[in-house]
């Protein structure tokens, strides 16, 4: 495996690739952002001007086509996810994809197929296991610290549309409004719910769940109009892992709370921990922890070493976090750790999990996992 510089090319030049993608890239010396493309050309030329990316491009079959670009990261609106990397793994390209891959976890698995196959490495925007606090929590787990986890609580909430004026974007405004549409559950459902396959050493086997629409009229950005979206926007679910340990989940942006609104709870045999991501007083992670033989908890510091250069607990989430995972994703392709985590595979594993509950909602009952074809909503 080469040593030189991965060189990316961005797809998208919106709000995330701004503050978390961007930044990342720029931060690490292992890579260079060499193009960026937005059909919006004069966004692409305004983000190339400020980063210092050499070139502009209103289309992306002008980067993926590009036989000197090592690395596409997709960072598009949900819709354009699937058929973006699919073009860009075709063409022999390292993905780094915003969540979800594809609506439907088949078409995720079929993304991750052809990845293994051509030996690419893959990621998803699961920005927050790449939290320095989640980090640590992960390697006390697999030190033994909980001992044998028992159950996992997981929560993503904040009010980041409590206020119906706030212009919903990522959603289908033609969408047939007699039936609930799955919203809150995947946007932000996704990272807490691959936070709990990875405390918990395994999967859910089994799931029940339900959601809600609780604030019915909302401004939309694509038709700039109040108008009726019966989305989920609270939702619930209780499950069992293969493991045979107990997991619920609860997300929502309706809930009245700061960015960006990320729990993990873990209770094992031995002991207990809480990570919290939240940006509250200045500070945007916490980790406390607590054993049998002393119940209270007690917060913990995290060490240096799971910070980024030059991070720390202070900053900016969306930075901080995304630096750690750009980070991780650099290495996996230079060939320096072992192993490609966070990768298409576990985002079909989650995206499953999405469908389940939502075939769990709609025919009120527990639905196993992994679904059949046939049953994929």
């Amino acid at each position: 495996m080469t040593l030189s510089k991965v060189r990316v090319g961005v797809l998208g030049a919106g709000a995330w690739a701004e503050h978390a993608h961007i930044p990342g890239f720029l931060r690490d010396p292992r890579c260079e952002v060499v193009a960026i493309a937005d059909p919006v050309i004069e966004r692409a030329r305004a983000f190339a001007e400020r980063f210092g990316i050499p070139e502009a491009y209103a289309s992306h079959e002008a980067i993926i086509g590009r036989g000197d670009i090592d690395l596409v990261d997709v960072c598009t609106p949900s819709a354009t996810h699937f058929d973006l990397s699919m073009a860009a793994l075709e063409a022999g390209k390292h993905v780094l994809c915003e969540k979800p891959v594809a609506y439907d976890y088949l078409e995720t698995r079929r993304a991750a197929a052809i990845a293994a196959a051509k030996g690419l490495r893959t990621k998803l925007g699961f920005t927050f296991r790449y939290a320095p606090a989640m980090r640590y929590m992960k390697a006390l787990i697999d030190e033994g610290f909980v001992g044998e986890p028992f159950i996992f609580n997981g929560y993503e909430q904040n009010s980041q549309w409590l206020d119906p004026m706030n212009p919903l974007r990522q959603v289908d405004h033609e969408a047939d409004q007699s039936v609930i549409q799955v919203s809150s559950l995947e946007g932000y459902g996704a990272p807490i719910m691959d936070l709990g396959h990875l405390f918990m050493g395994s999967r859910f086997k089994e799931v029940v769940g339900t959601m809600r629409n609780f604030i019915p009229e909302r401004m939309v950005r694509a038709t700039n109009t109040m108008m009726r979206m019966n989305i989920d926007d609270g939702d619930i679910f209780i499950g069992e892992f293969a493991s045979g340990a107990l997991g619920s989940i609860q997300t929502s942006f309706v809930t009245v709370g700061n960015y960006p609104g990320l729990e993990a709870r873990v209770y094992g045999s031995k002991g207990a921990l809480i990570c919290r991501l939240v940006e509250e007083n200045g500070v945007c992670e916490s980790l406390k922890a607590a054993s049998a033989d002393s119940v209270e908890f007690r917060e913990l510091e995290v060490p240096e070493r799971f910070y980024p250069p030059g991070g720390h607990k202070r900053e900016s989430w969306r930075s901080l976090f995304y630096a750690n995972l750009v980070g991780s994703l650099i290495s996996e392709i230079r060939g320096e750790v072992p192993g490609n985590e966070g990768n298409f595979e576990d985002g079909a594993h989650v995206q499953e999990l999405i469908n389940a509950v939502e075939l769990s909602y709609r025919e009120r009952r527990w639905v196993p996992i992994p679904l059949a074809a046939e049953r994929t909503p």
